[in-house]
């Protein structure tokens, strides 16, 4: 615990990832005091077509209520 997905769109470099995959990491062991070793993270990509369907209309618009944070697009 935690384990934490990333989803979007293709194109970032592998160092992009590894950056955001370390941020990420960080930020969660110093707000909810986790422990490093219990941290895993997945980041997958999409084509910008395949959004809507496989992610916006399943992740985001069918569980608006329950995001932190909602997209202004």
């Amino acid at each position: 615990m935690p384990h934490i997905v990333v989803k979007m769109y293709k194109g970032r470099t592998e160092k992009q990832k590894q950056d955001l995959t370390q941020e990420i990491k960080n930020a969660l062991i110093r707000s909810i005091g986790c422990s490093e070793d219990h941290v895993s993270l997945d980041i997958i990509d999409y084509e910008p077509l395949e959004w809507t369907e496989k992610v916006y209309n399943p992740e985001i618009k069918a569980k608006w209520d329950k995001l932190y944070i909602k997209p202004k697009y």
